[in-house]
């Protein structure tokens, strides 16, 4: 997968990891692609790590649920880590 394609599969990710996730979470578009792209490749370490399956094509359903999951988890962090430093 090239370099912009990775960039719009971060976004997307990012984007929909803030629609799952109840609260407001901070940030906008650039810590959502930031988010994103690092949720994608936490997702696709975790993934190649335990399924032995990784990112590899845009159009792949374990790609998208990857970089999600992936994304979720980077936004759950995040989170606690500004809630924190709020406090």
């Amino acid at each position: 997968m090239g370099f912009f394609a990775f960039l719009i599969l971060g976004l997307i990710a990012g984007a929909i990891a803030k629609a799952i996730l109840p609260g407001r979470q901070g940030g906008g578009i650039f810590i959502t692609l930031l988010l994103g792209v690092v949720g994608a490749i936490l997702g696709g370490f975790i993934g190649s790590a335990l399924f032995n399956v990784g990112i590899n094509e845009f159009f792949s359903l374990s790609t998208w649920l990857l970089a999600i999951g992936g994304a979720l988890i980077v936004l759950l962090v995040y989170g606690m880590i500004t809630k924190r430093s709020a406090h």
